[in-house]
């Protein structure tokens, strides 16, 4: 099982303008916004100097003439910054909002492009944690975050400009203290950048444990592992809440200094300036100009450490998410192949050809990443319409090959021809939306059951949805349901029995049509009754269709045109049910062995 990957560079711009790019539908919002606070940076700015005109020419000068037209440009000023306020808020609360849903569009869409490696990998607690708690972080922080640092920076420069305009030995003593802010700066970032990356990372762990509390929980009680999984989670939390700690601790230290910087800077211009101003150096007007300055100049600096600080705790999700984002799948289309057929979201289904059926194996390997050997030197050939029957003990590759069929993987060694095409060389959604695929633990989604059915075929009618089910047994069940087919299932379909479910997902396979079908144990969690009406549907659905039965109850497969013995990613045995119990092989025994034990339970249920 992959681990959340650990991020150790500093605060990096880079990323965020990578991060950026992905908000192109909300590019012009933002730079709206930053014209905003340009505008009223420049207003805060010009404050001071109406307060430097007003004492220098109204009330130390003694002039009464232009006051309307100064009082005139005052109210203009205020309306002026009014205006931009409230256009920053509206502004900002869109960027907010629309970009937390942009990025968790891209991101889902990034997970449904996302090959099974990813999945098998990667904790599903990780994954929603990225969509959900970390994809927020970065809307706020986008939205205000980025945009306050915007203004503060716009600020801290017009500001500077003024100053030096006003008096560059003042000027240089308010801005002496920069450099001081700076190394402090630099002290903190790497302190606080990697608790809040700790914070995150837990956080991920948090939520999966969540997740595999909700999912496992039949399980927890049963094994009786409540007290055992509270203290798991006790410990995860514990880190969480020291982690937290340690960074609020830090950020809140941040900003008192810089403050504290800020106000030594105002003092030392008030003693300077009170000197030159009662020496006749400069006005009192000037100096009064200067002591705004000093004093709101490090309103913008304390912003930027309090920005600065977030920017940190956010880059942590910013990686994150980018991760995903920039997580490449490992089974993918070629461009030349998707600009022929399209691809999963735009798919060209008019330049896709029919698919018969026929299916060769040659000479394929396979290996996962971490090496493992699972199929070596594979060869097969099938011909459209043929049933084919996997069997062997767990582990032998028999999952490992209809999932390389279905494109889930990909060889690592040889090729697979589907009507006598590299299959490589068509759309992968071409082959999936020619798939039935019925797993050995059904899977249903929220909604109803003639929803569920649906989701094999979208355009179909509630007639012909009614037509599948019959066809597999189901309809009776159905119609004594609450509400029939319009009843909800439940999350994951925990309403119904398993076997319900496997006959709806039965059902919603067969509904499609599909050329090929694959059949993975889908009668093992069965009871006998339910089975008999499945394989009475099975030979229905299969009839025509090229199908692999993955099977564990060898009675289920004796009509099938071609059984494979599987062992060790190599075929043991192959041949008909008759032929193979002719040679008295490997199959022999495994058949032999469950008829003995089939018989021996038909033996004392009779009994009891």
């Amino acid at each position: 099982m992959q681990q959340e990957t650990d991020f150790t560079k500093r605060l990096d711009a880079g990323l965020w303008v990578r991060l950026i790019r992905y908000m192109k539908p909300y590019h012009r919002h933002l730079i709206a916004i930053m014209f905003t606070m340009s505008v009223s940076a420049m207003c805060d700015t010009l404050f001071p100097l109406l307060t430097r005109e007003a004492i220098d020419r109204f009330i130390a000068g003694g002039a009464v003439g232009g006051r309307v037209w100064f009082a005139a440009r005052y109210v203009l000023l205020v309306l002026l910054q009014g205006a931009c306020i409230c256009s920053f808020c509206i502004l900002c609360g869109k960027a907010e909002c629309g970009v937390n849903r942009h990025i968790r569009k891209l991101t889902f869409r990034r997970l449904e492009e996302l090959s099974f490696s990813y999945f098998d990998q990667t904790p599903v607690g990780y994954i929603i944690s990225r969509v959900t708690s970390d994809t927020a972080r970065l809307g706020e922080t986008v939205a205000w975050g980025i945009v306050d640092l915007f203004w503060s920076g716009a600020y801290l420069l017009i500001t500077a400009v003024a100053m030096f305009l006003l008096n560059v030995r003042l000027a240089l003593l308010v801005l002496s203290v920069m450099p001081i802010i700076a190394v402090t700066a630099v002290w903190f970032q790497k302190r606080i950048l990697a608790g809040y990356r700790l914070v995150r990372k837990t956080n991920s762990r948090i939520t999966g444990a969540f997740n595999e509390g909700i999912m496992t929980a039949r399980t927890t009680k049963t094994l009786v592992r409540e007290e055992a999984s509270a203290e798991e989670f006790s410990r995860l939390t514990e880190t969480m809440r020291e982690a937290s700690v340690r960074s609020a601790v830090l950020s809140a230290l941040f900003m008192p200094i810089v403050t504290t910087l800020g106000t030594a800077a105002a003092a030392m211009v008030i003693l300077r300036g009170g000197r030159g101003a009662l020496n006749g150096a400069i006005t009192i007007g000037t100096l009064a100009a200067f002591v705004q300055y000093a004093t709101g100049i490090f309103e913008p600096i304390s912003s930027i450490a309090r920005i600065f600080a977030d920017l940190q705790a956010s880059q942590a999700a910013a990686e994150r998410v980018l991760s995903l984002l920039e997580t490449e799948p490992e089974i993918k289309d070629t461009p030349e192949v998707t600009e022929r057929f399209g691809d999963s979201f735009e798919p060209r289904r008019e330049n896709w050809p029919e698919l018969i059926g026929d299916i060769e194996f040659d000479h394929v390997s396979f290996h996962y990443n971490r090496g493992e050997e699972v199929l070596e030197d594979f060869s097969l050939r099938v011909k459209a319409g043929q049933t084919v029957a996997l069997v062997g003990e767990t582990g032998g590759g028999k999952s490992t090959i209809v999932n390389l069929l279905c494109r889930f993987y990909e060889p690592t060694e040889g090729v697979i021809r589907i009507d006598g095409e590299d299959y490589r060389t068509r759309s992968i959604l071409w082959l999936q939306e020619h798939l039935g695929y019925v797993l050995q633990q059904p899977h249903l989604f929220s909604g109803t059951v003639r929803e569920n059915v649906r989701f094999g075929r979208l355009d179909a009618t509630d007639e012909e949805i009614e037509e599948a089910c019959r066809m597999v047994g189901a309809d009776g069940f159905i119609r004594d349901l609450e509400k029939g087919y319009d009843t909800e299932v439940g999350e994951g379909g925990n309403r119904l029995s398993t076997g319900q479910k496997q006959m709806i997902s039965f059902a919603r396979a067969i509904i499609a049509d599909p050329a090929i079908f694959v059949l993975d144990e889908a009668t093992s969690s069965v009871d006998t009754q339910t089975e008999q009406k499945l394989q009475t549907a099975i030979a229905a659905a299969l009839r025509g269709r090229t199908s692999f039965i993955i099977a564990h109850r060898l009675s289920t497969i004796r009509s099938a045109d071609m059984i494979l013995v599987i062992r060790n990613g190599r075929i043991l045995e192959k041949g008909t049910h008759a032929e193979l119990l002719r040679k008295r092989g490997e199959y022999y025994s495994l058949y032999a062995n469950q008829f003995r034990e089939e018989g021996e339970r038909q033996a004392l249920q009779a009994v009891l």
